[in-house]
């Protein structure tokens, strides 16, 4: 592997156990065994460090907001995709560990994450537009618009809230809620699928 894939794969472990503020780029050179200089090399400071995490971030979910339209889904089929969506963010949680702060004090990188989060919403808008068109969804646009932001909110901040309570952050809790979200928005027969799909998360 590369010095900048280790310099990278370490600064997110390191970010993600003890908290982008509480890492400093010798604390990643230690970890890795090289010099400062080296990882001075690769990465000018720890700011373009954490910027080429976020495009990598934003790169491994491209392929998750952009679905095909012409793909036929099951019901089952968007929780999946909902899943997958979470487990990405969990891989990069110290972005939502502290994001306001964290983009107060990188610009450039709140303003990749207001795209990524725009890009998002329109990903669940469009998603649940399809499951109106259906006849799954039982909610007018009032409604689901309303449910994107609840869905975005949840998304954005369970695996902090759950860190602050002091337990592991667990994503099978994020889906689950997720789906609680949404279930009283769906016709009878799929919202009693959805739940009991949220609770087999829990028993994962």
């Amino acid at each position: 592997m590369k010095t900048r894939d280790r310099i990278l794969n370490c600064a997110l472990e390191l970010f993600n156990r003890d908290g982008e503020p509480n890492v400093t780029t010798l604390d990643i050179a230690n970890e890795l065994g090289i010099s400062p200089g080296n990882l001075y090399y690769h990465f000018h400071g720890k700011e373009p460090l954490t910027m080429q995490l976020l495009e990598r971030f934003q790169a491994d979910m491209a392929p998750l907001l952009d679905p095909p339209l012409e793909a036929r889904l099951d019901v089952e089929d968007y929780w999946l995709f909902l899943h997958l969506i979470v487990e990405r963010m969990a891989q990069y949680r110290f972005l939502f560990q502290d994001l306001s702060n964290l983009a107060s004090r990188l610009p450039r990188l709140a303003q990749g994450m207001r795209h990524w989060l725009n890009t998002l919403k329109r990903t669940l808008a469009s998603l649940l537009a399809r499951l109106k068109a259906e006849g799954l969804l039982v909610s007018e646009a009032q409604a689901l618009g309303q449910l994107v932001e609840q869905i975005t909110l949840t998304l954005l901040f369970s695996l902090d809230y759950q860190r602050i309570l002091g337990t592991p952050g667990n994503s099978q809790l994020v889906v689950f809620q997720v789906m609680m979200l949404a279930a009283p928005h769906l016709q009878e027969q799929p919202r009693q699928l959805v739940e009991q799909l949220a609770h087999s998360y829990l028993q994962a």
